[in-house]
């Protein structure tokens, strides 16, 4: 019983380690072209990638959309990787609660219709890690499926490997 708890403890350890930013890693989003299905204001869809950390609309930092059923932003990572980690960091100025069950989507079809590798489920931290496992794709996308909303994201991050 003993080696179970600890296999089962050490096996926390590495989804832990899998769904955090990777020390070193270089943001392979950053190389990627961006859009979204509006613009809204200031708010690009390259903010996204640009590397900036500023989460307050205000500052020039994020992209949004107008209010539309199921806004979209996507980049294109121009090849295909085996994604490990996305990072979505949304507003800290009173905006959160637009991306609560927004979907981070990875894939190779360029119309957001990928599979899931999962949704935001909280929105008290302006940052939501998610740990997709190698899911191969060249597109990765943040989606508010069924719903008339705005998306607003001030970075995303993508962390992978290429497909050989």
């Amino acid at each position: 019983m003993k080696t179970l708890v600890a296999l089962l403890f050490l096996g926390s350890l590495g989804l832990a380690w899998c769904c955090s930013r990777p020390p070193g890693a270089t943001n392979i989003a950053r190389s990627g072209e961006a859009s979204e299905s509006s613009h809204y204001g200031n708010g690009p869809a390259y903010n996204v990638i640009d590397g900036g950390t500023d989460t307050r609309w205000g500052h020039g930092s994020c992209a949004h959309t107008y209010k539309e059923p199921s806004p979209w932003w996507k980049v294109d990572l121009k090849q295909k990787y085996k994604v490990n980690v996305v990072v979505v960091t949304g507003r800290s100025d009173g905006a959160m609660e637009r991306l609560m069950c927004a979907e981070v989507r990875i894939g190779n079809s360029p119309d957001n219709n990928n599979p899931e590798c999962g949704m935001v489920t909280q929105v008290s931290d302006p940052t939501t890690i998610f740990c997709c496992n190698g899911m191969e794709g060249q597109y990765v996308s943040v989606v508010i499926p069924g719903r008339s909303e705005y998306l607003s994201l001030c970075e995303v991050e993508v962390y992978g490997d290429p497909v050989a």
